[in-house]
């Protein structure tokens, strides 16, 4: 993988760029793919709960299975570039004739096996329980508890790591470096997911942003009093609050967004 730079025939290609998807599939496995409605930014009410959204292309959804738990030995059929994600998708045949996608590993080729389970080896792309994951072990697709999927440090060239065994609990770094005790029972599969250079692409143009559904964001100064906290004045005026707010008139600037009600306190050992 690498980040193609394109040639600057227009001020918007001088500075665009992608990476490279050579080594992808062109096709998709449809029984695994779905249409996707556009819910840009609304509740089901119609009301606007995430704002500057909206206006995306059409795209179809791949039931990626982020469970991964079956014991059947699968082999890599292909790698594919996922719209709804950041990091790429493999698509998997289990030897019990079962087709799935998967998150792709960084290293993942086609026809790689791959091993689930307790008697997996300690391998890049296996996925095993944390206890049996050795400290300093690079990791993804992390489940907080067994038997749900998997919800956490899935983006494109992430990983956590495995800091040591705590009983029953297994010490994980996540990549804020927040330091959290997980269930060694839970699931990882072992490796960095795929992607890595996403973050050095260049979207060198605004239409580029609306294709992939993100609207104009427009600042809170810009707009009338009643539309924003931020609102109102002559001129280029400062907010003229203690602190910058949210439209619904909520400070911002260091407010922790954590719940206080959390039922978890005593799984993190060290806050980020």
């Amino acid at each position: 993988m690498a980040v193609k730079l394109y040639k600057p025939t227009t001020p918007a290609r001088r500075h665009a760029s992608v990476v490279t998807t050579r080594h992808l599939a062109d096709s998709s496995h449809k029984s695994l793919t779905k249409g996707a409605a556009q819910r840009s930014g609304r509740a089901r009410n119609g009301q606007i709960t995430v704002r500057h959204r909206g206006g995306a292309g059409r795209r179809q959804y791949r039931q990626v299975d982020f469970r991964q738990d079956k014991t059947v030995v699968a082999t890599v059929r292909q790698l594919e570039y996922d719209p709804f994600r950041s990091a790429f998708i493999a698509l998997v045949a289990y030897h019990d004739g079962q087709y799935a996608y998967i998150l792709a590993e960084a290293t993942l080729k086609p026809d790689q096996k791959i091993y689930t389970g307790v008697e997996a080896p300690v391998a890049t792309a296996n996925r095993l329980p944390l206890r049996r994951i050795p400290a300093g072990t690079s990791i993804f697709n992390l489940q907080l508890a067994p038997d749900r999927p998997s919800t956490i440090v899935r983006s494109a060239g992430s990983n956590a790591t495995v800091v040591a065994q705590d009983g029953e609990y297994t010490q994980v770094r996540l990549p804020s470096g927040e330091v959290r005790r997980v269930l060694g029972q839970c699931l990882a599969t072992i490796g960095v997911v795929s992607n890595r250079d996403h973050e050095n692409v260049r979207i060198g143009k605004a239409g580029r942003n609306r294709h992939r559904g993100w609207r104009p964001h427009v600042r809170g100064k810009a707009m009338n009093p009643v539309d924003h906290p931020h609102g109102g004045g002559e001129g280029a005026n400062p907010i003229g609050l203690k602190g910058p707010k949210t439209p619904s008139g909520l400070y911002t600037l260091g407010r922790k967004t954590r719940r206080k009600r959390k039922q978890t306190p005593g799984v993190i050992r060290r806050r980020t």
